[in-house]
């Protein structure tokens, strides 16, 4: 916590809790969850899980163009550790522990692997706006989700055609980096050079249509996972959640609460997401604030602690500590490396 950008992720999250839950009876918000059926967490949690395998074998395929032996079993845990580190320290931190740990156990540059993170983003980007596009056939759009809609589908599609472009213009990326590089010095010139290139290197996936159809399958699969998730928690709460949380409003909150959490905030996402489902719950389908925000309050829970208290006991099996984590935070601004043994990464394989 000691980086500034710790500050600005608590200050956004600050800013969305306060809208969110702005004029709010938090007696009626704890007595909606003291009604709920607690037990629909089980199968909730089952898919939500089968969901995090599935983006482990998604992102296998984006790395096997860097290195050989990467399977979706030796990458899970990994996925899982990012998750815990999004929970627990700010501004998406989880993507640089990836980052060192996929380093150590492959031997693939940071900013390779970045990459492959980068077309993640943008294939969940992509599938978080079809769920949304197929949702208003069930729901229909206010003018914030409108809104949202589209400056989402311009952000992804502007970053998905350069990606593309980057893939397929070599020569003229590389007269563009000499142009851009030119005036600085060698060792700087050089420096970034070679990041340029290892960046280019994760996004192997856009060379191959197999691969890219893979990718988009996985990535859909994974979401719907979540979605059924989603779902299955209403099914504990009251008539007025369950009766809301049809397929096309289930659809409609998963698509939005995690558009919400691409914004940079404090760690787990706080106020983000809580803002998102009652974006839709109370915003688009009438539901009342306070069991909207129970319903938000569950579901986040549920996405958090359990797959927080496993990345933890993970981090604790490669005898690792939160200074580590911390020193991978750090990093970021530094661009030194936090120490990270081989052997402690060879335990989990």
């Amino acid at each position: 916590m000691r980086s500034w950008r710790a500050w600005v992720g608590i200050a956004i999250s600050g800013i969305f809790l306060y809208v969110a839950f702005r004029g709010q009876d938090f007696g009626e918000i704890r007595d909606s969850l003291g009604r709920v059926e607690l037990w629909w967490l089980a199968p909730a949690l089952v898919m939500y899980f089968i969901g995090v395998w599935i983006r482990a074998v998604r992102w296998s395929i984006l790395l096997r163009p860097l290195a050989s032996g990467v399977t979706s079993r030796s990458l899970f845990p990994t996925v899982v550790v990012g998750y815990m580190a999004n929970n627990v320290l700010p501004l998406r931190t989880g993507e640089l522990v990836r980052s060192y740990l996929v380093r150590q156990q492959y031997g693939v540059r940071k900013t390779s692997v970045l990459a492959t993170i980068a077309v993640e983003r943008i294939f969940d980007g992509f599938t978080m706006l079809g769920f949304m596009l197929v949702a208003t056939a069930f729901v229909s759009f206010t003018s914030q989700l409108q809104n949202l809609a589209i400056i989402a589908f311009v952000i992804f599609t502007v970053l998905l055609i350069g990606l593309f472009l980057l893939t397929l213009s070599g020569d003229f990326v590389d007269r563009l980096l000499q142009l851009v590089l030119g005036p600085l010095p060698t060792r700087v010139a050089d420096s970034v050079q070679r990041m340029a290139e290892s960046f280019l290197g994760g996004l192997g996936v856009f060379r191959n249509r197999g691969d890219l159809l893979r990718v988009a399958s996985y990535s859909l699969l994974a979401w719907l996972c979540e979605a059924s998730m989603y779902l299955l928690i209403a099914q504990g709460f009251g008539s007025v959640i369950r009766d809301a949380m049809g397929i096309g409003a289930t659809l409609m909150t998963t698509g939005v609460a995690n558009m919400a959490t691409l914004i940079p905030s404090s760690p787990g996402y706080i106020g983000q997401f809580e803002f998102g489902v009652r974006l839709v719950l109370n915003g688009a389908l009438g539901v009342p604030e306070a069991q909207a925000l129970a319903y938000a309050i569950l579901v986040h829970a549920a996405l958090y602690f359990p797959i927080t208290l496993w990345g933890i006991v993970i981090w604790t099996r490669r005898h690792l500590s939160f200074r580590e984590i911390q020193d991978v935070d750090d990093s970021a601004e530094t661009g030194d490396e936090p120490f990270v043994t081989r052997d402690a990464v060879a335990s989990e394989r």
